[in-house]
C-alpha cells in the first residue's frame, strides 16, 4: 500500500548531505519536526520547521540527553493508522502522525577510535536515535525510516518519482537497513564494554560477489576494501581473490613492508595459491626476489595472488607481466610499470594501504561461532637443542618458520638462501608433508644440501630428522612439546645437525 508523506522528523549528527533531502521535502509541502543542532540547520536554509519541544513541552533537557524520549514523539511514529483504539487516542492526546522519521547516529565508533576518555565515550552513546529508528521500523506499514545517510539519495529518488509517496515495499526494506544499523551500534558498544574485537558486519559495506568459492554458492563480503586498497587496474574481486589476498597480507605483514618500515635487509616477493605459499624469497632487488620467488614452483605461481614488500619497479614489472596471475598487491607502482602490467585487462592491480590491525579470527561451526586470537609472532623461544646454528642458519630457519605459519597443517617449509625451495603442506601426517616437500624441491632440481626446515608442530618421532638428514637437510625449527621430543633431539646431536625448539605451535586449519 502507497503511503503519501505528510510529516517528517528529522534529527541527525552529521548535517552532510542533508540538504538536498531537507530542499526536496519542503518542495513537497512537507511539514517537518526536529531538534537542536538539526533545527538549527534546517532553519539557516530558509525553511521552517516545528521544533519537538513544541510537541512535548519539554526543553531538551541534562545536557541533551533527553530531547525526543517522550509519548508525543513516540507516539506519533509508533500509532497504527488502521487501528481504530490507537488512532482514538493519539486524538485524545493530540498526538500528530509522523510519517517519515530521519536519523544519523552519534559517531560512537568513531570517538573509541579517536580518544581513550571514557567520558566522551559515554556521551556518544546514541538513546533517543536508535529508539526512534526501531520505532519507525516495527511501524514500517506507516511510516518510512532513514537510519543511514547513504539512504537519502535513494529516498529522493523515491520522493520525485513517486509524488513524495512510498510503498509497502520500500519501507519494508528500509526498516530491515533500519534494524541493521541498530544491531551495528550496539555490537560495537558491546566490544567497548567487553573490550572484545567481535566483528561487526553491520557497521561495514556489503559487496555482493559474483559467486562465491564455487559458481554455484552466493556470497557477500562485508568490510570497507577502500581501507585496505587502491585498486589501480582490474576486474572486480572475487572471493577467492580476496581470501587469497588475505593470506598474502598477513603473510607479507611478518616482514617489514615499505614505504611504512622498510625491509633493510632486502625485498620480499610471495605468491599464494589458495591461500597457501608456493613461491617466497628475500632479495636485494625486487626483481630478484621475484625470480627467486617463482623458481620455487613455476607450476603452482600460474594464476596466484601475487605481493611485494616494496614498489612495482620498471625493471620487475616485464618478468611479472610474462606470467598470467590474477592479483598483484604492492604497497606502490612505478608508472612504467604500471603501463606495462595493465597491458591484461582483467588483471587486477592493488596498492596496498598501511595494514589494518586485526586482533581476532572467527569461523562459523556446526551452528555456534568459533573465535581466536590471531597468531601472532613466531616463536617464545629459541633454544639451541643441537649444534649451535651460524647466523645463516638462523636466518633461513627464522625466514622457514615464517613461511610455515602461513601453510596448512601439518605443514613443513624447506629453505635455502632465503629462498623457499619445497613445501609440503595439507598433509594428515607430517611424514607425509615431509615427503611432499622434498619430492617438491628436487621436481624444481634443487639441491637440499645444507637447506633447513621448518615445522609447524613437534615431531612425534624421529623419522622426520632422519629422511629429512638423508636429503641434506642440517638444521630443523620445531615447536617441541612431544613427550619424544629427545629422540629427534638426541638423533641432531649425533649428527652434528642444528635443532631449534621455539615453543610456539602454528597449526592452521
Amino acid at each position: 500500500m502507497n503511503k503519501k508523506i505528510k510529516t517528517a522528523l528529522i534529527s541527525v549528527f552529521n548535517k552532510d548531505q542533508l540538504q538536498n533531502l531537507v530542499q526536496l521535502l519542503h518542495s513537497l509541502d512537507i511539514r517537518i519536526y526536529s531538534t537542536g543542532g538539526t533545527q538549527q540547520f534546517i532553519e539557516e536554509l530558509g525553511i521552517s520547521c516545528i521544533a519537538v519541544e513544541s510537541l512535548t513541552s519539554y526543553p531538551s533537557i541534562l545536557g541533551g540527553r533527553v530531547k525526543t524520549l517522550h509519548p508525543s514523539v513516540f507516539g506519533g511514529i509508533l500509532g497504527r493508522r488502521d487501528n481504530e483504539k490507537d488512532v482514538e487516542e493519539m486524538a485524545q492526546y493530540n498526538i500528530p502522525e509522523i510519517d517519515l522519521v530521519i536519523v544519523d547516529l552519534y559517531p560512537f565508533e568513531e570517538t573509541v577510535r579517536s580518544t581513550n576518555d571514557e567520558t566522551a565515550i559515554i556521551e556518544k552513546i546514541d538513546i533517543g536515535g536508535p529508539s526512534m529508528i526501531r520505532a519507525a521500523a516495527k511501524n514500517y506499514k506507516d511510516v518510512t525510516i532513514i537510519a543511514a545517510k547513504k539512504d537519502y539519495s535513494e529516498l529522493e529518488k523515491i520522493l520525485r518519482e513517486q509524488n513524495g509517496e512510498t510503498t509497502l515495499e520500500q519501507r519494508k526494506s528500509f526498516a530491515i537497513k533500519a534494524f541493521d544499523v541498530c544491531t551495528g551500534y550496539n555490537i560495537s558498544i558491546s566490544n567497548y564494554f567487553n573490550h572484545a574485537a567481535f566483528y561487526n558486519p553491520f557497521t561495514s559495506n556489503k559487496n555482493i560477489l559474483r559467486y562465491g568459492e564455487n559458481p554455484h554458492q552466493a556470497a557477500v563480503f562485508y568490510g570497507n576494501l577502500g581501507d585496505n586498497f587502491i585498486q589501480l587496474h582490474g576486474k572486480e574481486l572475487s572471493y577467492n581473490n580476496l581470501a587469497d589476498a588475505d593470506a598474502a597480507i598477513q603473510l607479507m605483514s611478518e616482514f617489514k613492508v615499505s614505504p611504512w618500515g622498510g625491509d633493510l635487509n632486502g625485498a620480499v616477493f610471495a605468491i599464494i595459491k589458495h591461500t597457501n605459499v608456493c613461491g617466497i624469497a628475500k632479495r636485494q632487488t625486487l626483481k630478484q626476489a621475484w625470480e627467486a620467488a617463482l623458481q620455487g614452483d613455476t607450476e603452482s605461481a600460474f594464476g596466484g595472488v601475487l605481493i611485494a614488500n616494496s614498489e612495482i619497479d620498471k625493471e620487475t614489472a616485464p618478468a611479472i607481466n610474462e606470467l598470467f596471475f590474477e592479483v598483484l598487491i604492492a604497497p606502490s607502482f612505478n608508472e612504467n610499470a604500471l603501463e606495462i602490467l595493465k597491458s591484461k585487462k582483467n588483471r587486477i592491480l592493488l596498492q596496498q594501504k598501511q595494514n589494518i590491525p586485526s586482533t581476532h579470527q572467527f569461523k562459523t561451526v556446526l551452528n555456534g561461532l568459533l573465535t581466536q586470537q590471531n597468531d601472532v609472532g613466531s616463536y617464545t623461544d629459541w633454544i639451541e637443542a643441537g649444534k649451535e646454528s651460524t647466523q645463516t642458519e638462523k636466518e633461513n630457519l627464522e625466514f622457514a618458520n615464517i613461511i610455515c605459519k602461513h601453510l596448512k597443517s601439518n605443514a613443513i617449509a624447506l629453505v635455502k638462501g632465503n629462498q623457499l625451495i619445497g613445501k609440503g603442506c595439507g598433509q594428515t601426517s607430517r611424514i607425509d608433508a615431509l615427503r611432499q616437500a622434498i619430492e617438491k624441491a628436487r621436481q624444481f632440481d634443487f639441491d637440499l644440501n645444507e637447506a633447513v626446515l621448518a615445522s609447524d608442530a613437534f615431531f612425534p618421532f624421529d623419522d622426520c630428522v632422519k629422511i629429512a638428514h638423508a636429503a641434506g637437510i642440517t638444521a630443523f625449527i620445531q615447536p617441541g612439546g612431544s613427550i619424544r621430543d629427545k629422540d629427534s633431539i638426541e638423533y641432531c646431536k649425533q649428527n652434528n645437525l642444528v635443532m631449534v625448539i621455539t615453543g610456539m605451535r602454528h597449526f592452521k586449519h
